[in-house]
């Protein structure tokens, strides 16, 4: 029954992730990179207390997933950190989540109104190769 219902967190993740950011995507050599960032207050209280996430309107969640396109979601290792307008740095802790089949990583990232945050991570593939993934993302507390 967990499982079942880590899949329905998860299909509901992506559709909070669809619905407050379209997801992106980067290939990064044979994989692909997918990555989407959603303030943590559009995430229901119980779900934020299921993985320990702290919901507020300065706070976002980053999510990153490396799919094989033949096999599927990996394992791989995220670091990294982002800087904002200001040029403040961030180094990111990233948790690995385990969900059935599916296989991400998330960290908590926190931001003001109509911040452009810059994100500079490293994602050790599978394969032993490090690759960088790096993206831009403006934030609002509206919700825009």
């Amino acid at each position: 029954m967990r499982w079942a219902n880590g899949c329905a967190v998860t299909l509901l993740w992506l559709a909070l992730a669809a619905t407050a950011t379209a997801e992106q995507k980067q290939m990064i050599g044979g994989f692909e990179a997918h990555y989407s960032l959603v303030p943590t207050s559009f995430l229901k209280p119980d779900i934020a207390a299921e993985y320990g996430v702290t919901r507020a309107r300065d706070r976002a969640l980053l999510n990153i997933s490396i799919i094989d396109p033949e096999t599927g979601p990996v394992r791989a290792a995220v670091s990294g950190g982002m800087r904002n307008l200001l040029e403040q740095r961030e180094t990111l802790s990233f948790r690995e989540v385990l969900e059935g089949p599916a296989v991400y990583y998330l960290a908590e990232v926190r931001y003001t109104d109509r911040d452009v945050l810059r994100f500079a991570l490293e994602v050790e593939t599978p394969d032993g190769i490090r690759h960088t993934l790096a993206f831009t993302q403006r934030m609002y507390w509206d919700g825009r």
